[in-house]
C-alpha cells in the first residue's frame, strides 16, 4: 500500500483528500493556511487532522527511506533473497524494519561472534541439522589451544552461542513471539525498599496487563523506576514462548535436538526476552506519551481560546507572604496604569492599610474585574479581595487566574524587555491581569509546556511536546487572527509563515513607519516574502485600514471576489467596516452554488467569505460561554456532600477533571462520573474552561481533597 492509501485509510479520509494535503504540505504551506484557505482542495480537513497526517506522513517517509536504506545494506551483503525484498516490502513500522536487519547487522563482540572467530559455524550447521551423528566426535575436530578451544565441550558450547544468536535473530520468530507480549504480557511493579513509603506506594505490589494498563499509570510506573522507588519488569508466559521457539527450531528428539534445544532457552532468557522487554516498554512509553500530548493539547487548545473579559480595566493580584501582595491596573488594551504592594496576608496582615490602597486604585482607574493569581498565599487573598468587593459600591468581581508559567515569564528576556522597571514580582502581576483580559495574546509568551494543563508533561520527550503545543498555539492564534498594529512579537511569530525574526522586523518596521494601513504594505517587511505573505496576510487584521477587508479574514486573494460578491448582493465596499448581515439572506435568494461559479471560487470559500462580510472582525471566542466571575469566597469547611455547586474546569487528565469551585483547593471528578454515558477519555464530555455543576460527594479536609460528581444533578 502506498503511503497516500495508508493516509487515507488510517485517517478515514478519502485517497484525494489525502493527496491534495500531502501536495499542499511538499509546496511549503503551512497547516492554518491550508485548514483556512485551501479548504476545495482537502475537502475541509481542520487543522487537528492536518497536523495528524503531517505526523504520520513524516514517519511513513522515514519508515521508506529506512527500508530502501536496509535493503540496500543486506544487498551489499551478498543475502538478499526474495523472502526478505518481500518481508521488507510488509514492514509497517520501523521496528519491524530493523527485526529483519538484525541478522546482518554489523554487531560489536557477542558471545557468538567469539565462537566463529574460534571456527566453530560449521559445528554450529552440524548441530542444527539434528541428525543422529555423534556431536561429541564431530566437536573433537574443533579442538584447537591456539584459537582458545581446548575441549569438545567448549567447541560445542561455542556453537550453541551461535545458535542462541541465529534463533534471537530470526525475523519470523520475533514477529510471532512479540504479538504474544502485545496480548499477554504483564507489567509488573515492586519496591525497592518496601519499608520506605513513597507516593508510588500502590504500585509496590502491582501487576496489570501491558494492553489494557493506562497512560496516566504507566508513565506514573516509569517515573517511579527512575526515581529508585520501585523495580518493573515485563512478565510473560515463559513455556509458552518457548513452545513456540522449539517449534520452529527443533526437529528431533535427539542428542542434536536436546542441545538445539538448550540454545533455544538460553536465547530466549538471554537475548530475547531483555530485547522484546526494551522494545514493549519503550513502545507503551511512547503511546503513554502520545496519549499524554494528546491530551496536553486538547486542554491547552481550550484554554489559549477562553473568551476574553473585554473593554475591562482589570486588577492583576500576584499574592505573596513575606514580601507582598504585587498589585498592578491595566487598562483594557492591556496597558499598565499603575501597580503598588500591599501586604493583607501573614506575617504582617495589613488589611485595613491595604484594603485603603486597592480602593483608591479602583476608584481612580475603575477598576471592574480583579484577577487573583492561584498560587501561594492564594487563599488568603482570595478571602481578602472578597471581603473588599463587599465595601465597594459599584459591581467588581474576580476571578482566579492560573499562575502556571506567570514566573518563567516574569524572569524571562521578553518581559524585561517589555517592563525594564519593574521588578519581577509586579510583571507576574501584570501577566496574571493580562491573562484574564485576554489568555490567548498572554500565554503565547510563555513556552507551553509551563503553562501546567497536562499531566507528566515533564516527563515527554521534549523536541515531541514541543512541536505538539506549537502546532496547538499557532493553530489557536491564526483562529482567531492578530490585530497586526498592536501584536507582540510573541504572538506574531505564531502567525502562519512568520518567524520569529520576520515578527521582530514587522515590530520595527512598525515602531519606524506607524500604523500599517493596509495587508500590502507586509511585503515592505524585511524577510517578508510573496510566500510568506500567502501564508500571513489573511490571519492579519487592521482596524480602521485602508480596505475594511483587511478586518476580516478574507485572503487578499479573494478580494476581487469578495467585492464582486459584494456587487451582485447590492452592497458597496465601504458598507464591510460596519458588517453586512442581510448578505446571507442575499446570497441565499440568489443561490450559493450558483454564486460559487458565477465568482469562479469554491462554494466553502464563498461560505467563509459570507460569514466574514456578515460579522467582520468576527472572534470565534465570543461564541464560547464567558469566563465564571466570582463575588464571594467559600470555604473548604464549608462544603458539605450534596452540596451542588458551579465551577470551571481547570484540567482534564486521563482519569478525570479538577474543577475549581472556588474554595482554593480544585475537587476531582473521577471519569465515571462525568456522565452516564461510557466515555474512554474525559475530553469526550468536557473540556477545559467549561463551566459545569457538580455535586460534592466527599470531603477529607485533613488531605484537602474534594471528590465531586457531575451525573444526577
Amino acid at each position: 500500500m502506498d503511503i497516500i492509501s495508508q493516509l487515507a485509510q488510517e485517517l478515514k479520509i478519502r485517497q484525494s483528500q489525502a493527496e491534495s494535503a500531502v501536495k499542499l504540505i511538499d509546496e511549503g504551506n503551512t497547516i492554518p493556511f491550508i485548514s483556512r484557505y485551501r479548504k476545495e482542495a482537502t475537502g475541509g480537513l481542520d487543522d487537528v487532522v492536518l497536523r495528524e497526517l503531517n505526523d504520520r506522513l513524516a514517519y511513513l517517509r522515514n519508515l521508506e527511506s529506512r527500508k530502501a536504506e536496509v535493503y540496500s545494506l543486506i544487498e551489499a551483503t551478498g543475502n538478499m533473497t526474495e523472502e526478505i525484498a518481500a518481508a521488507l516490502e510488509k514492514a509497517v513500522t520501523l521496528a519491524e524494519t530493523e527485526d529483519i536487519y538484525r541478522p546482518f547487522k554489523p554487531k560489536r563482540k557477542t558471545r557468538a561472534s567469539i565462537a566463529r572467530e574460534k571456527g566453530l559455524a560449521p559445528l554450529s550447521e552440524f548441530i542444527m541439522e539434528q541428525t543422529l551423528a555423534s556431536v561429541n566426535i564431530e566437536a573433537e575436530k574443533y579442538i584447537n589451544p591456539d584459537k582458545g578451544v581446548q575441549t569438545a565441550q567448549e567447541a560445542i558450547d561455542g556453537a550453541l552461542d551461535i545458535i542462541a544468536e541465529q534463533v534471537s535473530d530470526d525475523a519470523a520468530l520475533r514477529k510471532k513471539l512479540y504479538a504474544v507480549y502485545l496480548a499477554h504480557a504483564l507489567i509488573v511493579s515492586k519496591a525497592t525498599d518496601a519499608g520506605n513509603e513513597t507516593v508510588y506506594i500502590n504500585y509496590y505490589d502491582y501487576n496489570e496487563l501491558a494492553c489494557k494498563i493506562p497512560p496516566h499509570r504507566l508513565l506514573a510506573l516509569d517515573r517511579g523506576e527512575r526515581e529508585g522507588a520501585l523495580k518493573v519488569d515485563v512478565s510473560v508466559d515463559e513455556e509458552k514462548q518457548l513452545r513456540i521457539i522449539y517449534k520452529m527450531f527443533v526437529k528431533a528428539e535427539n542428542d542434536n535436538g536436546r542441545l538445539v534445544k538448550t540454545a533455544c532457552e538460553d536465547s530466549f532468557k538471554r537475548l530475547i526476552h531483555p530485547s522484546l522487554e526494551r522494545r514493549l516498554r519503550s513502545e507503551l512509553t511512547e503511546k503513554a506519551c502520545e496519549s499524554s500530548i494528546h491530551t496536553f493539547s486538547g486542554n491547552l487548545r481550550q484554554l489559549l481560546m477562553q473568551p476574553p473579559v473585554k473593554n475591562a480595566v482589570a486588577l492583576g493580584f500576584d499574592p505573596g507572604y513575606r514580601t507582598g501582595c504585587k498589585v498592578a491596573v491595566v487598562d483594557a488594551t492591556g496597558k499598565v496604569l499603575d501597580t503598588a504592594v500591599v501586604y493583607p496576608t501573614p506575617p504582617k496582615n495589613e488589611t485595613e492599610k491595604s484594603k485603603k490602597i486597592l480602593k483608591s486604585l479602583i476608584e481612580k482607574h475603575s477598576v471592574s474585574v480583579i484577577a487573583v493569581g492561584n498560587g501561594t498565599a492564594s487563599h488568603e487573598s482570595e478571602v481578602f479581595i472578597a471581603g473588599l468587593i463587599k465595601e465597594i459600591p459599584h459591581k467588581v468581581s474576580y476571578m482566579m487566574v492560573s499562575e502556571a508559567g506567570a514566573s518563567v515569564y516574569s524572569a524571562s528576556k521578553l518581559a524585561a524587555e517589555e517592563f525594564p522597571d519593574y521588578d519581577v514580582s509586579l510583571r507576574s502581576a501584570v501577566s496574571i491581569a493580562r491573562r484574564l483580559q485576554d489568555p490567548l495574546a498572554e500565554l503565547v509568551k510563555i513556552d507551553p509546556k509551563s503553562i501546567g494543563v497536562g499531566q507528566y508533561q515533564h516527563d515527554m520527550p521534549p523536541a515531541r511536546l514541543s512541536e505538539a503545543l506549537g502546532g496547538v498555539v499557532e493553530d489557536s492564534v491564526n483562529n482567531v487572527g492578530v490585530d497586526l498594529n498592536t501584536a507582540s512579537v510573541s504572538l506574531l511569530s505564531y502567525v502562519a509563515g512568520i518567524s520569529s525574526a520576520i515578527a521582530k522586523n514587522i515590530v520595527l518596521y512598525r515602531e519606524e513607519n506607524g500604523k500599517f494601513t493596509s495587508r500590502s504594505e507586509l511585503l515592505k517587511v524585511s524577510k517578508l516574502g510573496k510566500k510568506a505573505f500567502e501564508q500571513c496576510a489573511g490571519f492579519m487584521r487592521i482596524h480602521n485600514g485602508k480596505n475594511p477587508l483587511d478586518n476580516t479574514s478574507v485572503h487578499p486573494e479573494s478580494y476581487e471576489a469578495a467585492k464582486a460578491l459584494l456587487a451582485k448582493c447590492g452592497f458597496e465596499l465601504s458598507d464591510v467596516s460596519g458588517g453586512v448581515p442581510r448578505i446571507k439572506e442575499q446570497t441565499e435568494k440568489i443561490g450559493v452554488k450558483k454564486l460559487s461559479e458565477e465568482l469562479g471560487i469554491g462554494e466553502m470559500t464563498l461560505s467563509d467569505i459570507i460569514s466574514e462580510l456578515a460579522k467582520p472582525g468576527r472572534d470565534p471566542r465570543d461564541e464560547l460561554p464567558p469566563p465564571l466571575l466570582r463575588t464571594d469566597v467559600a470555604d473548604i469547611n464549608s462544603l458539605k456532600p450534596g452540596m451542588v455547586l458551579e465551577g470551571t474546569v481547570r484540567n482534564v487528565i486521563d482519569f478525570g477533571v479538577f474543577v475549581d469551585i472556588g474554595v482554593h483547593q480544585d475537587g476531582l471528578v473521577h471519569i465515571s462520573r462525568i456522565c452516564d454515558r461510557y466515555i474512554k477519555h474525559p475530553l469526550e464530555a468536557v473540556k477545559v474552561g467549561d463551566i459545569v455543576k457538580v455535586k460534592v460527594l466527599d470531603v477529607d479536609t485533613a488531605k484537602n481533597r474534594i471528590s465531586l460528581t457531575m451525573k444526577g444533578i
